[in-house]
């Protein structure tokens, strides 16, 4: 990745849906940098050793739910300020609240267009 050019912005996508990881890679570059986790472990690693922009992060996944894990990374000092975009079918009130209380710095609901997805980071990378 080091060809002299200042490298695109990395967004991570921590979904267990593949259809998912497609659907925001398709969205999302070339302007950004995609990279996809289907659990929290393979997130937690990729948050720790990559410069990450944005964190896309689904409620319901079968190991850690997204509420926890946006949990874990609030309480992680060098991650308090790592914009969190919740992204997530569900869509009531309580659901936004939750989402929020955990640390959620935005809320997407599925099924969202490739433009609200680039919309929502657009906002907390301003390219």
């Amino acid at each position: 990745m080091s060809n002299g050019t200042t490298s695109s912005p990395i967004v991570l996508a921590l979904d267990d849906s593949l259809v998912i990881h497609q659907m925001i890679k398709r969205a999302l570059e070339p302007g950004y940098q995609v990279i996809t986790a289907a659990n929290a472990v393979d997130a937690l690693s990729i948050i720790y050793h990559q410069r990450i922009s944005v964190l896309l992060l689904d409620v319901q996944m079968p190991d850690v739910n997204g509420l926890e894990f946006c949990r874990t990374v609030r309480s992680l000092p060098q991650f308090q300020h790592l914009p969190v975009i919740m992204v997530t079918s569900q869509d009531s009130p309580f659901d936004r609240v939750k989402g929020h209380l955990a640390g959620a710095t935005e809320y997407l609901i599925k099924p969202f267009d490739a433009e609200q997805l680039r919309e929502a980071v657009r906002k907390f990378i301003g390219s």
